[in-house]
């Protein structure tokens, strides 16, 4: 048998963590002298109460190497292997975590570390193609071929509605956020080669943002591989989310369109308001 794991930046919901028997292991979120664990004892609305008190972002961090051998040896006593999925290496140094915890093991030859080269639901959509191959019975060498193949052709992207929580953690200068913030300006942060990066911006309220960036993105939509689409939101925005739910209905591309918030070590970085649409590009 083989047991999938990631780290808690996936952002999956509790309804799919339980359908895809996945096991999650969570990062930290320290805001001033306390830590946390994220989606364990901390919720993005303490992070945005928090952050707005103190005018700061909490800072974040892997895993501890505690937590990764607990997790992984209890995983080992029922199971032969395991596949674990960590946020793009480039942002922590979660999957080193899960290497120096499989050497500590002994279990290098068992313990299977994937760098998703991405973030939140974009791991997500990696994470469940390897679950589903494995109530297939697929071999490991099998699935790990499989996900690196789907690594590159993974499409994550956010727009962001306020520029404060990129500048609190040091992403944007304070003149931008304010050039921003006058000009009503919604950037759009994508995942690259395992990097985030500005590629463009919306003006206007947010919602008009939200809807010209979906419909930016229609033709790659419809070529998608249709299995499944995530709308990933940070919060504040579920009309929004319903509104791109029904635009993704009617393009009648995919078999699955997933809800899911993000976690607190993503909605730390984004903020409230932000919102996301995630899926693998057609081949």
């Amino acid at each position: 048998m083989i047991a999938i794991v990631s780290d808690s930046t996936c952002d999956l919901s509790k309804e799919l963590i339980e359908r895809y028997d996945i096991h999650i292991l969570p990062l930290h979120v320290i805001l001033g002298e306390e830590e946390r664990l994220d989606g364990v004892n901390i919720s993005p609305d303490e992070i945005y109460e928090w952050s707005d008190a103190d005018k700061q972002t909490p800072k974040t961090s892997a895993p501890s190497i505690e937590d990764a051998i607990d997790l992984f040896q209890e995983l080992l006593k029922e199971h032969d292997e395991i596949i674990s999925f960590c946020i793009s290496e480039s942002m922590s140094a979660s999957g080193n975590v899960m290497r120096l915890a499989a050497e500590e093991l002994e279990a290098e030859d068992k313990i299977h570390v994937i760098n998703s080269q991405n973030l939140s639901t974009g791991i997500g959509l990696l994470v469940i193609a390897a679950a589903e191959m494995v109530k297939e019975n697929k071999l490991s060498a099998e699935i790990l071929e499989k996900i690196q193949e789907l690594i590159p052709r993974v499409r994550s992207s956010f727009v962001v509605d306020s520029l404060e929580y990129l500048r609190r953690g040091g992403r944007l200068s304070g003149a931008k956020a304010l050039i921003g913030s006058v000009l009503r300006l919604h950037p759009k942060i994508a995942v690259k080669d395992g990097a985030m990066a500005a590629s463009g911006n919306y003006r206007g309220n947010i919602e008009k943002a939200f809807a010209n960036y979906v419909r930016d993105m229609e033709q790659d939509l419809k070529a998608a591989e249709r299995s499944r689409v995530f709308i990933t939101y940070s919060s504040k925005n579920e009309p929004a989310v319903s509104e791109i739910k029904s635009y993704l209905e009617n393009l009648g591309v995919f078999q699955e369109i997933l809800i899911t918030r993000a976690g607190s070590v993503i909605s730390s970085h984004c903020g409230p308001g932000a919102l996301g649409v995630l899926f693998i590009a057609g081949k």
